[in-house]
């Protein structure tokens, strides 16, 4: 298990690193939300983070995120044993949702980043007004055309957008996408330039409205070039915990 000291040293390093992606692009760096993925840590991981200061936290398995926001419930509720303890966490849903999860979902995140279908906005639209909630969406965008990942499209994206922005218990705040697993840093690159122009695109046309703010790219092994095209929020796990 990683010590307190080396989680902190990477955390210490990783903002560091998009401090200077936002520099270099004249960007600042309080506009970059780090959402630290616990998929594969372990719970004195992630308590550990939560400790720094760090609340947005990320899953990408429905089963492991209501078993791990339910123990980080009741860790906060023990108050720890500290006056001034951490927040509330916000926990974000970044993987692939199947329409019949959506409402364990609903009960943990406040956030689900990965909706890239008409059909599961409109679970998540219907299980909102059951729910009395008005949960915040991202539309997961495969820019990278590979065939194994999910998201709508490129040239889809814009009118399912327009569909979303219709369904009266849900928020379109902005996209999500993923990168290929390469060290070829142009292809990379050039998927984020692609869902930062749709971004654009999408706000430019007068489909959404101001709460259309978010741009969910950058992983642990591409997060500066992320940030250097325009990322909001990081999704980043193994460079936090592995080692």
């Amino acid at each position: 298990m990683c010590s307190m000291s080396k989680i902190s040293d990477r955390l210490k390093q990783i903002e560091e690193n998009i401090a200077c992606a936002c520099a270099r692009t004249g960007r600042d760096a309080g506009k970059v939300k780090l959402v630290v993925v616990t998929k594969t840590a372990p719970l004195a991981s992630v308590k550990e983070v939560i400790e720094l200061g760090y609340t947005e936290l990320g899953e990408n398995r429905v089963q492991r995120l209501k078993q791990v926001a339910q123990e980080i419930s009741e860790f906060l509720g023990e108050g720890n044993s500290k006056n001034a303890g951490p927040g509330k966490v916000n926990w974000h849903m970044i993987g692939h949702l199947q329409r019949n999860k959506v409402r364990g979902v609903l009960k943990v995140s406040s956030i689900i980043h990965s909706v890239d279908t008409l059909r599961l906005a409109e679970e998540i639209n219907t299980m909102g007004g059951k729910l009395g909630i008005k949960p915040d969406i991202l539309l997961q965008v495969n820019c990278s055309g590979e065939p194994q990942k999910y998201g709508i499209p490129v040239g889809a994206a814009t009118h399912l957008a327009e569909q979303f922005v219709s369904m009266e218990n849900l928020r379109l705040t902005g996209l999500m996408t993923m990168a290929p697993l390469t060290r070829n840093k142009d292809v990379v690159r050039t998927c984020f330039v692609r869902a930062k122009e749709l971004f654009e695109e999408i706000k430019g046309q007068g489909l959404v409205g101001a709460e259309f703010s978010q741009l969910s790219m950058g992983m642990s092994q591409d997060y500066e070039i992320a940030v250097e095209e325009g990322a909001t929020i990081l999704r980043i796990g193994s460079a936090i915990f592995a080692g």
